[in-house]
């Protein structure tokens, strides 16, 4: 562009959990190279840009969150643009480019970004550059990149027809600035092989070097190891971020902020863990706990089929050895004062949110950062300036290229690989302090579903969980567990208690320990507000919890309104083996019993079965069975249809299972039975409470 001043473009984003900003940070930090300067807002910010009056392209970034719901921070914006008295030409003045992010292992992928860019259509605003949908559950980069990539010959598209509708082209040839721009990698570094194993302290090595330090057996590629062609290719890396954080070091006086400051979302409340039960035999493939709350003394509250967060911190070991790893060991308890660097070159720098102004750097590494995210490739880039053997300094360069982007969604992101793992497999790299507080992302607080029903149970609060275990692989030598999981299994363990025969596994303890908690309220996943209606809850394993919670609820209702009409209730439950894993038997047996519930359907997966006919491994196997009576609940009887559990191994199964059966019991095709389906979702007669 024939201009000394760099056009501008508002660059809106929306985020939950870190991962929009973050892309917009990247969208900002390479508008510069390209001569564009970038206004970024949170879309929340609504006091900062009005789109009723901006004139300039603008790009949205937006993810989503729950079950299809745009994220907190945009929920302001959306409820503002889907006012139905505003006039289908309001924003018809506006250009905009939007990126969405989601996950398709949920069946509203990409709803929240698919959301605004209706509504914006609907008010007349008109894409300059075409939408782009990325998937996390296959690399959100696979889609990211590309996108950007593609956005700087838009947008200058877009400036170019500017100027020439202010009649200011004449010494703009839209030849040569599009042949100029085609080149969208120009701004990005290339790196000749020798650079790619420049040490940093000695000469350029050839190829023949990497490969004699490497085993003469090593013909596979792995996370510190590649093989031709892209050992061999020049590569094209990110531009290396600019720092903007400042550490200081202090002495160790003072307190630390309560937990209650780290979070935005709502109030917190500190509450004991009264008790604790393992619900599963030593022997069980996944080990389940049921832990207890006492709320009593809280304004905590809450439905059956509600979320809540439990804020847990990072593992112990592994804060001493990244405080080891980065020399720091006799420094976790001296206060750190956290501001931003007066020279930096970060455009809008702030210091992030959920680090303190002031506390111990245990305190941080403890209580603030994933420690467990899976590095960015802005963040690998910015460890190659911190590492000094060539060959390591080569692969981190290759994980983050363009080149090695198979290698990188391979060895990074499939195998969960996380900051730890990167410098015990990449030793000579030593990171910054600011280095990791820019680039980590928050410690997010962990969602469980609520098991337990505060009428039947006042002042308790009881939920469910697997303690989730990452076995040892060649990227990570141990056994990990869970962020929470393993924290919450640690400090209950004194609670459990185990007789001989595995059956009592219950002990009441005084309550010790607290953990801090917040609400996250299901609009949608509750009981039908009419008790005459019946319903089909599908819960194989631990997704069994919040129906525990439906079916105590129904049953106290039962017993204080004698004269009501109840609808029948199903519940379709499996697990693997009947005597190690069925959790919750015994109260199933007594709803069962006291009539709260009506029919309880069982499989087991991993049992063998004497049966001449082979009995239904799985849940929706199990549906299938009773096609006729699930049609007469959701067709016939204007019932609701709850799926909780593992969203990739059973909810989509289910999904087809229903599916089927309302083709075959509606007698019509694949399409209209779809379309039924849609029906009872938009109806909220077909809820999921569903995780990956």
């Amino acid at each position: 562009m024939c201009c000394d001043l760099k056009r501008r473009f508002l660059l809106l984003y929306a985020t939950q959990k870190g991962q929009a900003k973050a892309i917009a940070e990247e969208i900002c930090l390479q508008a510069g190279a390209h001569g564009l300067e970038a206004d970024m807002h949170c879309l929340s910010e609504m006091d900062k840009y009005n789109l009723e009056t901006e004139k300039d392209p603008v790009v949205i970034v937006i993810s989503t969150t729950g079950t299809g719901d745009p994220p907190d921070t945009a929920r302001k914006f959306v409820k503002k643009i889907r006012d139905k008295t505003l006039p289908p030409d309001h924003l018809a003045h506006l250009q905009y480019g939007l990126l969405g992010l989601g996950d398709s292992e949920y069946t509203f992928f990409c709803n929240g970004g698919k959301t605004v860019d209706r509504l914006l259509q609907e008010l007349g605003a008109q894409h300059f550059y075409d939408t782009g949908l990325a998937d996390d559950c296959v690399g959100l980069e696979l889609v990211v990149d590309p996108w950007i990539d593609g956005l700087w010959l838009a947008l200058k598209e877009v400036f170019l027809l500017q100027k020439e509708k202010e009649g200011m082209s004449n010494d703009v040839s839209a030849d040569s600035h599009v042949g100029h721009e085609m080149n969208l990698s120009s701004k990005i570094q290339n790196l000749n092989l020798e650079d790619g194993v420049r040490s940093s302290d000695g000469p350029s090595h050839k190829l023949v070097d990497i490969n004699v330090v490497a085993s003469a057996t090593d013909t596979e590629p792995s996370l510190v190891h590649s093989v031709p062609p892209i050992s061999q290719s020049a590569l094209n890396i990110p531009a290396l971020p600019p720092e903007y954080i400042e550490v200081q070091f202090q002495d160790t006086h003072g307190e630390n902020p309560h937990l209650s400051s780290l979070i935005s979302e709502g109030t917190t409340f500190e509450v004991p863990v009264t008790k604790a039960s393992q619900l599963t035999r030593e022997d069980a493939v996944k080990t389940a706990l049921l832990l207890e709350l006492d709320i009593a003394n809280t304004a905590f509250d809450y439905q059956p089929g509600d979320a809540f967060c439990v804020i847990c911190p990072n593992n112990v070991n592994e804060v001493e050895e990244l405080l080891h790893i980065l020399g720091l060991s006799e420094k976790g308890e001296n206060f750190v004062c956290i501001k931003v660097k007066q020279d930096t070159k970060k455009k809008g720098a702030t210091r992030p949110q959920h680090i303190p102004e002031r506390s111990t750097l245990k305190f941080i590494l403890t209580w603030c950062l994933e420690l467990r995210a899976i590095p960015k490739k802005a963040f690998l880039r910015a460890l190659v300036e911190c590492t000094s053997n060539a060959g390591e300094k080569r692969r981190l360069q290759e994980l983050c290229s363009k080149q090695g982007a198979s290698d990188y969604v391979h060895f990074i992101r499939e195998s969960n690989v996380c900051l730890l793992d990167l410098l015990r497999a990449f030793p000579s790299c030593k990171p910054s302090l600011n280095l990791l507080i820019e680039h980590l992302p928050k410690l997010q607080a962990r969602s469980y579903s609520v098991s337990s029903s505060n009428l039947y149970q006042p002042g308790k609060l009881c939920f469910v969980f697997n303690i989730v275990e990452f076995p040892a692989c060649p990227t990570r030598p141990v056994l990990r567990k869970g962020v929470c999981t393993g924290w919450l299994a640690e400090l209950v363990a004194p609670l459990l208690h185990t007789n001989k025969d595995m059956q009592d596994i219950k002990r009441e303890s005084s309550p010790t320990e607290k953990i801090s908690i917040f609400a996250r309220p299901n609009n949608t996943f509750h009981l039908p507000s009419d008790p005459s209606v019946p319903f089909v809850m599908v819960g194989p394993g631990t997704g069994i919890a919040p129906f525990i919670g439906f079916l105590q609820h129904r049953q106290k209702l039962r017993e204080e309104h004698t004269n009501w009409e109840f609808g029948e209730t199903w519940l379709f439950f499996g697990c693997r083996h009947q005597d190690r894993d069925y959790l919750f038997k015994d109260e199933l047996r007594c709803f069962l019993e006291n009539g709260t519930l009506t029919h309880l359907k069982v499989c087991f997966s991993r049992d063998s079965s004497t049966a001449e006919v082979a009995q239904p491994k799985y849940v929706q196997d199990v549906i299938r069975l009773y096609a006729k009576e699930v049609a007469r609940v959701l067709l016939k009887e204007s019932g609701y249809f709850y799926v909780c559990g593992d969203k990739k191994h059973m909810a989509d199964d289910v999904s087809d299972a229903l599916l089927d059966i309302l083709s075959t019991e509606m007698e019509v095709d694949k399409l209209e039975a779809m379309k039924t389906m849609a029906m009872l979702r938009e109806a909220k007669r077909y809820l999921q409470d569903v995780w990956s």
